[in-house]
């Protein structure tokens, strides 16, 4: 399931998805219920409709609160995701800030040396998120050590500030290797919460197919705008499946700014 999910965040945009689902879902359901109703006329009738009533109270009842819950539990994820990318992008920025600290050569080279770290972490984000490495941000960030290490001091603000960077970018090197092994370990829901909630959607369509209408149009109004429903709910929870994918998902704008902030351009 993960696969699938992630497969059409990456690569449906979100609009044709929710479109998809709703023609799928709700025209499915609307179909159902025609035959349904023509397979068994019985189901016209109102005989059963205070037992589909209640069940159908009971099932949408679960089925709010086990949706809500995967919701809830999803977009923690996504702050999660999002405070490790603004602490990442922070420290990053807070660096670029004090390169006037050094002397010219030392702030050149921690300059273009931070300049190459955050334009390969940026150019890493998409295949981490997929699964994939990129070897050139692990060889960037070793360079950027390097250059601090090479950093001659010579008064004491420029040892203050030395060290501040220094911790400044072990933080930056931490939120990044939670970053990416948060990326590439999170799997999203279980296969078993997906499965209890995929049976919970068709009950309660199920329900609503089966309850004896008598007015046909109205019938199949109320089945396509719960089938509606649902698929929106289920786009919603395919798109917080995956932190850092998507729109929903957390972007690499706050590296971003530390490029801007340190390209030529900017100066």
């Amino acid at each position: 399931m993960w696969l699938v999910s992630a497969w059409l965040v990456n690569n449906v945009p979100p609009w044709l998805l929710l479109l998809g689902l709703s023609v799928l879902v709700a025209g499915g359901a609307v179909l159902i219920g025609m035959y349904a109703r023509h397979r068994f006329p019985g189901l016209k009738g109102d005989a059963h409709n205070d037992v589909t009533r209640f069940a159908f109270t009971v099932i949408a009842f679960l089925y709010a609160f086990l949706s809500g819950f995967m919701v809830n539990a999803m977009w923690g994820q996504i702050d999660g995701a999002d405070a490790r990318a603004a602490t990442e992008g922070s420290a990053g920025m807070a660096q670029a800030m004090s390169l006037t600290v050094f002397d010219k050569a030392d702030s050149d080279r921690i300059r273009q040396s931070l300049l190459d770290y955050e334009r390969a972490a940026d150019a890493e984000w998409p295949l981490v998120a997929s699964g994939q490495t990129h070897a050139q941000a692990d060889n960037a960030l070793q360079r950027l050590y390097a250059a601090y290490q090479k950093v001659q001091r010579s008064n004491d603000t420029q040892s203050k500030f030395l060290v501040v960077a220094l911790n400044n970018l072990d933080k930056m090197s931490m939120q990044r290797a939670e970053r990416v092994t948060v990326a590439r370990t999170d799997t999203g829901p279980p296969w078993s919460l997906w499965a209890v909630n995929l049976l919970t959607s068709a009950m309660v369509l199920g329900s609503a197919i089966i309850y004896g209408g008598k007015k046909s149009a109205m019938h199949y109004a109320m089945v396509a705008a719960l089938g509606v429903l649902i698929s929106s709910i289920l786009f919603l929870l395919v798109e917080l499946s995956h932190p850092y994918l998507g729109e929903i998902g957390t972007s690499p704008a706050p590296l971003r700014q530390v490029i801007a902030f340190l390209s030529p351009a900017a100066r």
